[in-house]
């Protein structure tokens, strides 16, 4: 049998093949290398002047064209990318034959935070010209990504209360022992432990204080800005909670937000970004039920955007034994101030408002219950009988209810739209922890890599396939990147909705 035979590696050549020569016409680097040198980097954000002493420093552009194509190919460790540099043809080119070693490469990432995300900013605006983002429909939510901070590395009160109190049990236990002991050589073994024991619970101790000062649950040692946090359903990890905000007509993120809390008060912010940087609140905006909070109900009211948020279920403690006697079925009464319950009878407030965790509230009961012959179905109180509670943000949460029921096709669109860029990232892609560690900033630099290799990734891809004209092959895709960018920097200059809207 014959075989296809490889070329002598000790051949050479008479006419040499040029680096260019070498890159098909198709490959993603030249789309790349153009939308970088597209991009005037000094205004947004990185840093171009250096001092004269020293050796030379590369050019941003070097470090931000590296960084893309990594993450465009699922490299993002600075080590790896400086193996790349000596050995990847692709990155030779598109670096022009520079190999920059890790430190400089880290750096990079760990200090140009909000400028990565102006870069994102702009694979937004390419997208808005060429007509992908029809700001009509937008979808919101949240995912998890894991910190560079072990559980093991976490702590809150009661932890650290655990390993003090472990720690003077066995304090306490070693001095009976020392008191026990004849033997001078098993006194010093002894000592010796009570030293390293008494070390660690000052080291506790230490934790404890700056936990108190912090003002927060919980502190993590390796990853400070990271919180212990629920992924999902029972399972928790130490991570950050990512927000991003997508648009429904190619599944494209035009904001992302890195933050370590949960989903609750997430939703008024994200809207105001995205009222911001869409120049509109003409558009409709789907969430899950995690988003299903009153007050945030009032900012989009406030903002003027319609929202379709998922209704949760009523909690085991709020169920009637019969649920034709749950809350939702008792009739509210706004001139009058009452509810009707199932049986006819009228639930009055005594006009007091009450505090809860997050909002204020009435109470709505009557002295009926006690004859009520439906008592046991509505309620299990043997006192009071039936309360029905009402928030002051009641009216918000009945009318995205109501939204709810009246557009059901729309809200099932939900979870295709916005989980399609975390599919991708997270399960395609194998991104599901962060690279970085320290600080958020840091975090939301990871994060930014990770939406801009996905929205380049998805705007090439989508007018790759367009049969228009102007978009026939890959030179006239090229030489577009520059003409829809072309504005840019002078509408981030003019509008605020280009700039970072919330800290990072």
């Amino acid at each position: 049998m014959k075989f296809i035979p490889g070329k002598d590696r000790k051949q050479t050549c008479l006419f040499p093949v040029s680096l260019d020569d070498s890159i098909d016409s198709e490959n993603s680097v030249r789309s790349i290398d153009q939308f970088v040198d597209s991009l005037n980097l000094a205004e947004l954000g990185f840093r171009s002047d250096f001092t004269e002493n020293g050796p030379p420093a590369y050019n941003p552009a070097v470090l931000l064209k590296l960084y893309i194509y990594g993450y465009m190919n699922r490299i993002r460790s600075s080590r790896q990318l400086e193996k790349e540099c000596r050995r990847n043809i692709e990155v030779m080119w598109l670096l022009e034959s520079l190999a920059p070693d890790h430190n400089t490469i880290s750096n990079f990432r760990k200090d140009n935070a909000k400028a990565i995300k102006k870069v994102f900013f702009a694979t937004v605006q390419m997208a808005r010209n060429f007509g992908l983002i029809g700001a009509t429909l937008i979808a919101g939510d949240s995912t998890k990504f894991r910190a560079q901070n072990s559980k093991k590395n976490n702590f809150n009160k009661k932890k650290i209360q655990r390993h003090i109190d472990y720690i003077d049990n066995k304090l306490e236990q070693y001095n009976k022992a020392l008191e026990q002991s004849d033997s001078e050589n098993e006194k010093e073994v002894i000592k010796k432990d009570i030293d390293k024991h008494q070390g660690r619970r000052k080291e506790y101790e230490k934790l404890n204080a700056q936990l108190k000062a912090s003002g927060e649950p919980q502190i993590s040692t390796s990853d400070p800005d990271s919180k212990h946090l629920i992924v999902r359903n029972n399972i928790t990890e130490v991570a950050y909670c990512v927000q991003s905000t997508v648009d429904a007509d190619h599944n494209i993120p035009f904001d992302y937000l890195v933050t370590n809390k949960n989903d609750s008060k997430a939703m008024g912010q994200m809207l105001q970004r995205a009222k911001t940087i869409l120049g509109t609140n003409t558009f409709t905006a789907l969430y899950d039920k995690g988003y299903h909070t009153g007050s945030e109900f009032k900012t989009a009211n406030k903002l003027g955007i319609k929202t379709l948020v998922a209704i949760p279920g009523i909690g085991r403690a709020s169920q009637a034994p019969d649920p034709n006697y749950n809350s939702e079925h008792f009739k509210y009464n706004k001139e009058h101030d009452t509810y009707t319950c199932p049986q006819g009878n009228i639930l009055k407030s005594n006009g007091s408002t009450y505090k809860g965790r997050n909002y204020r509230f009435k109470q709505y009961k009557t002295n009926k219950c006690k004859a009520c012959p439906a008592r046991a179905l509505c309620t299990t109180s043997k006192a009071n009988g039936k309360v029905v509670q009402r928030s002051e943000f009641h009216k918000y949460i009945e009318a995205n209810a109501k939204s709810v029921l009246q557009n059901p096709d729309a809200y099932k669109k939900r979870q295709a739209i916005v989980e399609h860029p975390y599919g991708t990232i997270k399960r395609q892609w194998s991104f599901d922890h962060i690279m970085t560690k320290k600080t958020m900033q840091r975090a939301s630099a990871d994060v930014g890599f990770m939406f801009i290799a996905y929205n380049l990734k998805r705007i090439w891809n989508i007018i790759r396939k367009t049969n228009t004209p102007r978009v026939q092959d890959h030179w006239s895709l090229i030489r577009l990147i520059t003409t829809v960018l072309t504005g840019f920097e002078e509408a981030y200059k003019q509008n605020s909705k280009y700039r970072i809207l919330a800290p990072i």
